[in-house]
């Protein structure tokens, strides 16, 4: 039953995003989806509301994308960075330099030429840019394998939970981390258009840190609960 199971549980999530897009923020939005839409198919939502809610949300992303001015903008920055390389394309464009310049094992450490005012938001949303430059490929990937440790950390935590809240809440946090740190590893390397997702745990920035760290913190404190359980 739709409106005994499904909204009640989606409909405060749909009310928040839309709070979230009047701001305008769609990369947060499409985050905060992704991450409810993980947690309600373990919760039990059948693929067939899935495929629903799938088909109802492209139409609605393409005309937030082809009636917004700067978002436009963003999509022919990403399918062609090079056609304005010193306007729409310029972080894009310095952030593969960033990204390629590193090679194998990097610059050194603190030794990143594009954080010298070429690579635009280089300690906040393109911080990972920084990070192929100085540490090359070889810390890219070291940075890839913490969150491929917490997620790993995370889910065991969700499965050994004692109930099914601290199942759900488990999986959401480490669902959050993972897809911040995915689309902002993607941003970086030209995947995705520019979303303004921070790194998490390493992008500069008080509020950001704090909400992963005390998010962790409860996801740690599931684990304990799982472990004496």
């Amino acid at each position: 039953d739709f409106w005994r199971t499904i909204f009640p549980a989606a409909g405060p999530i749909l009310v928040y995003v839309a709070l979230i897009l009047l701001q305008p923020d769609l990369g947060t939005s499409i985050d905060i989806l992704v991450v409810a839409t993980a947690m309600l198919f373990v919760a039990g939502l059948s693929w067939k509301w899935l495929a629903v809610g799938f088909a109802g949300a492209i139409p609605v992303v393409y005309l937030l994308i082809t009636q917004v001015a700067y978002r436009q903008a963003r999509l022919t920055a990403f399918l062609h960075p090079d056609s304005d390389p010193q306007g729409a394309g310029f972080q894009l464009l310095q952030s593969l330099i960033a990204v390629g310049s590193g090679g194998l094992t990097g610059v050194g450490l603190m030794e990143s030429k594009q954080k010298l005012f070429y690579l635009p938001e280089a300690h906040t949303d393109f911080i990972f840019a920084v990070i192929c430059e100085e540490l090359g490929f070889i810390g890219a990937m070291m940075v890839i394998a913490l969150f491929v440790i917490y997620g790993w950390r995370g889910m065991r935590a969700a499965l050994g939970a004692p109930d099914g809240f601290g199942r759900l809440l488990a999986l959401g946090i480490t669902a959050m981390v993972l897809c911040q740190a995915l689309i902002n590893f993607a941003v970086v390397l030209g995947m995705v258009p520019t979303k303004g997702i921070p790194l998490p745990f390493i992008s500069y920035g008080g509020s950001s840190l704090l909400v992963m760290l005390l998010a962790t913190g409860v996801l740690l404190n599931i684990s304990q609960r799982a472990a004496e359980a």
